[in-house]
């Protein structure tokens, strides 16, 4: 599935099942809301923190919930994702091809 594909089929879906999607401040706190629980799994399976009873490891999930809003929120705006992210990936490229070689924090 191409990142298009996945804008295209997440609208379809709002039309068919989800009535309409949810206003952009909603859909930037439910986003906010999904990251605070893929945060929860990382502090139980990658940090210091235990799972509690009934509780799973269940990041891939909670990663596709949040690449589930993110593309409502840019369908919404009328975010091309495929291009942004061809955009994001030159401007840190440009502007970081050397900065991270050189960082003794993480290369040495």
């Amino acid at each position: 599935m191409t990142i298009e594909d996945a804008q295209s089929q997440v609208d379809e879906w709002i039309k068919k099942y989800g009535v309409r999607y949810f206003d952009p401040m909603t859909n930037l706190a439910v986003l906010m809301e999904e990251v605070g629980e893929l945060s929860r799994v990382f502090a139980r399976k990658f940090g210091e923190q235990s799972f509690k009873a009934g509780e799973t490891e269940n990041y891939e999930e909670e990663m596709a919930d949040i690449l589930w809003v993110l593309i409502c929120l840019a369908n919404q705006t009328d975010v091309d994702l495929t291009e942004a992210l061809k955009k994001s990936i030159e401007k840190k490229t440009k502007r970081d091809k050397e900065r991270h070689k050189n960082n003794n924090k993480i290369s040495g």
